[in-house]
């Protein structure tokens, strides 16, 4: 009965003629586990797509209501929490996926000719996950989703002559409302994805068109006069992709997704933050990690340079990608001949990292989680001392310096700063300010200064 009905269904959608000859279309021996992150890639995109469908039966894109949806689907909805866990995690794993997916096909050559175009789709395609990934941000509508985008708007109208305009085309008017709620929404749930499964069909095309890269091996060029006949060869001696090589795929992408699954049930959906205020300017809002690392460059380099990064970086950044495949289009593939490339992925993946670990750490922002200096270092004080230790609290200076590991990093380590200046440098600190420090002449009195003065003065190293 199954065979009949195989036999009628393949007579009208003809999948043994057009489909089956695709997926089993033969590839070069040696395929092994590097090539199995684009194909995971497309299954994390699927199910990213499958959660979004299941939260967006819930959410409601409108300013008093979004923030208490995503309440509801993570604490009250059946799988709720699960869900959007998945959502979120997925989100994680396709940004690593297309990451690790871009840097294996450019260490192993296979964006040299007659590639180009499939990696030139593919850095298309890395845009476009990065801009599912900031859209998404938004529609939890708290403190940090909506800070973020104020941060990006402010960011985007320091372009020349259409900044204003594109401000006004992203977040739909003047100002973040409901209106850029809705059209981030729009954006993130119908435009983007249509987007991608556009040019996911045409990097496919290309995939099928030009063959799987075969593996390389030192001493083996690319020469566009001979490699087509080359390749035929290989491919003479190669193996079905399905069940020979995909089955690698599956493994891989099942994998990926028990870890994603396993993520959302014992993590969990991420904590939402504070809802969305405008009012509350002082936000120190933190994107998502992937975000993190633009966050902190911009937060470390000098206030001078940052019209520069803001505007210069991504041009180049972009310039760069589009122009790798050309500019390197022959020659050798097998990463042990090509150090320069070796060296600037491990360079850049160093640096992104870095600069993720700084972003979390944000040591340029006030912590205003410390209420009180620790014992050990009042319980002594006295007189104007004691009352200076109060005013190091009362007054936030504890939000941006640290004494005895109590404190912000955005100012200098004050623990042993009795050391290093004396009473009357530490009054001109206070009162005038200087390198990012405000001046606080206006905003202490005079006993106030004497007092924090005194306790500053006692802060040494005593072994």
């Amino acid at each position: 009965m199954w065979k009949r009905v195989w036999r009628w269904a393949d007579e009208q959608l003809g999948f043994t003629e057009t489909i089956l000859p695709i997926i089993q279309h033969p590839v070069p021996r040696g395929v092994n586990w590097w090539y199995v992150f684009g194909s995971a890639t497309l299954v994390a995109f699927l199910v990213q797509v499958i959660t979004g469908v299941a939260l967006a039966f819930t959410y409601v894109p409108a300013p008093n209501s979004a923030y208490d949806t995503i309440q509801f689907i993570s604490q009250r909805a059946v799988l709720g929490n699960m869900i959007r866990g998945i959502h979120y995690f997925g989100s994680s794993a396709m940004v690593i996926l297309i990451g690790i997916h871009a840097i294996q096909v450019f260490l192993f050559g296979a964006h040299k000719w007659p590639r180009q175009f499939n990696w030139l789709t593919g850095v298309l395609l890395l845009g476009l996950t990065l801009a599912m990934a900031f859209t998404g941000q938004l529609l939890r509508w708290d403190q940090d989703g909506y800070w973020t985008v104020a941060v990006l708007a402010s960011m985007v109208e320091r372009v020349p002559l259409v900044g204003h305009w594109l401000v006004q085309l992203a977040v739909a008017g003047q100002t973040i409302g409901g209106a850029t709620l809705t059209r981030f929404f729009a954006t993130h749930v119908f435009l983007l994805p249509a987007l991608i499964f556009a040019l996911i069909g045409v990097h496919l095309y290309l995939v099928v068109r030009h063959g799987i890269s075969e593996p390389p091996r030192p001493g083996v060029v690319v020469d566009p006069a001979t490699y087509r006949q080359r390749y035929h060869e290989l491919l003479k001696h190669g193996e079905p992709f399905w069940p020979d090589a995909a089955w690698k795929d599956v493994v891989f992408a099942l994998a990926v997704g028990a870890c994603v699954v396993v993520l959302a049930i014992v993590i969990g959906a991420p904590a939402l933050g504070r809802p969305a205020d405008p009012t509350i300017i002082q936000a120190d809002p933190h994107p998502d990690w992937y975000f993190l690392w633009l966050f902190a460059l911009l937060a470390l380099s000098p206030p001078s340079l940052e019209s520069l990064i803001i505007l210069g970086f991504p041009v180049l950044l972009g310039v760069v990608l589009f122009l790798v495949p050309f500019l390197g289009a022959t020659g050798e593939r097998a990463p042990s001949r090509r150090p320069w490339a070796v060296g600037g992925v491990a360079l850049v993946v160093f640096t992104i990292g870095v600069l993720i670990v700084a972003g979390y750490a944000a040591p340029w922002s006030p912590d205003t989680q410390a209420q009180a200096l620790p014992a050990d270092v009042t319980h002594s004080l006295s007189g104007d001392a004691a009352r200076g230790a109060q005013t190091f609290v009362d007054k936030g200076c504890i939000d941006c310096h640290r004494i005895a590991g109590t404190g912000g990093r955005r100012g200098p380590d004050l623990t042993y700063v009795g050391d290093r200046l004396s009473p009357d440098q530490l009054t001109l600190r206070i009162i005038n300010g200087g390198n990012n420090m405000p001046a606080y002449g206006g905003n202490v009195t005079t006993d106030q200064l004497t007092a924090l003065v005194t306790f500053l003065s006692q802060r040494r190293y005593q072994p």
